[in-house]
């Protein structure tokens, strides 16, 4: 089964949606209500704020369900990782992980990592850590 990819662009810029990373943190909603709308067809909407705004956005999403497409990602950017309290490691970057299977994914951007163990999406965090009240 195909995994479902969305793509939103204007003449400069394409978000890049992945719905099942989502952990529906709702930082894209409460960050840019104008942009990002699930209660709107489509519900990104890149006419809703200028395009450095949007870029920043995107760039906090935790999960990486959001993410730019690699024209406008800066390859040479640092990255910062972040201790969320009672939630994921948050990873803000280019990076290149390595599955225990062998099987290689890259990330750009932000990607939230399971601290809590009990992710079904390991090594990624899927929001999981609200059910069992993870708390450190």
């Amino acid at each position: 089964m195909t995994a479902k990819i969305k793509h939103y662009q204007n003449d400069d810029i394409t978000v890049v949606w992945k719905p099942e990373l989502c952990i529906h943190s709702k930082k894209c909603f409460h960050g840019l209500p104008d942009v990002f709308n699930p209660n709107q067809r489509p519900w990104v909407n890149l006419d809703g704020a200028t395009n450095t705004s949007i870029i920043e956005q995107v760039k906090v999403c935790p999960s990486g369900a959001l993410s730019l497409d690699n024209d406008n990602v800066d390859q040479n950017s640092e990255t910062n990782v972040t201790v969320t309290k009672a939630g994921p490691l948050l990873v803000d970057g280019n990076l290149s992980i390595t599955q225990t299977d062998g099987e290689v994914v890259q990330k750009q951007g932000m990607t939230a990592f399971c601290r809590c163990g009990a992710s079904s999406n390991k090594p990624f965090c899927d929001g999981s850590h609200k059910q069992i009240e993870f708390d450190t």
